[in-house]
């Protein structure tokens, strides 16, 4: 065999176990930002001004501080789920709704084992593993939900689904 010919079959192989690297977490979706610009998802739009009913009972102003039109996602979430935004949701009825049935004490630890355990089973063939190559759908397709067909199923059945086209509509 010619130096030539060992020389690239040595950069295969190291190649293929380069990319049969299973001690790193996969990653099935690859997104990677091609610039330095703003993230979009860090912008949020304040609350509406508000007039007070007093402006006696206004607070001072605070340089550098919070005001009243702030957003302050967490807490606006927290109280959208009957939450205390102080005391965060475990103190609400919420916790005690969603573990009416029972929890399981190490549910998170358990899930994480088992994601990363099917994540490492559909992180795709070794040219998609080596060009990086999204495989995030192709993976999760068969626990996909089939929309039209669950509409349908749903409208067959009776439930109103108002947030849906109405029937015989097309989208063209």
């Amino acid at each position: 065999m010619s130096r030539t010919a060992m020389i690239l079959t040595g950069l295969v192989a190291v190649l293929a176990l380069g990319a049969c690297d299973r001690n790193k977490e996969p990653q099935l979706l690859n997104i990677k930002s091609q610039g330095t610009g703003p993230d979009e998802f860090a912008i949020l739009p304040a609350k509406p001004l508000t007039q007070p009913e007093s402006y006696a009972v206004l607070p001072p102003p605070t340089p550098g501080g919070t005001n009243r039109t702030d957003a302050t996602p967490f807490a606006d979430a927290t109280i959208a789920l009957g939450g205390n935004p102080n005391g965060g949701i475990s103190d609400g009825s919420l916790v005690n709704y969603a573990s009416r049935y029972g929890v399981t004490p190490a549910i998170r630890t358990q899930l994480a084992k088992e994601d990363v355990e099917f994540r490492r089973k559909n992180d795709g063939r070794l040219l998609e593993r080596l060009f990086n190559v999204n495989v995030y759908f192709k993976a999760y397709k068969r626990q996909s939900l089939d929309q039209y067909a669950e509409l349908e199923r749903l409208r067959r059945l009776g439930v109103r689904t108002v947030s849906a086209p109405p029937e015989g509509f097309e989208e063209e």
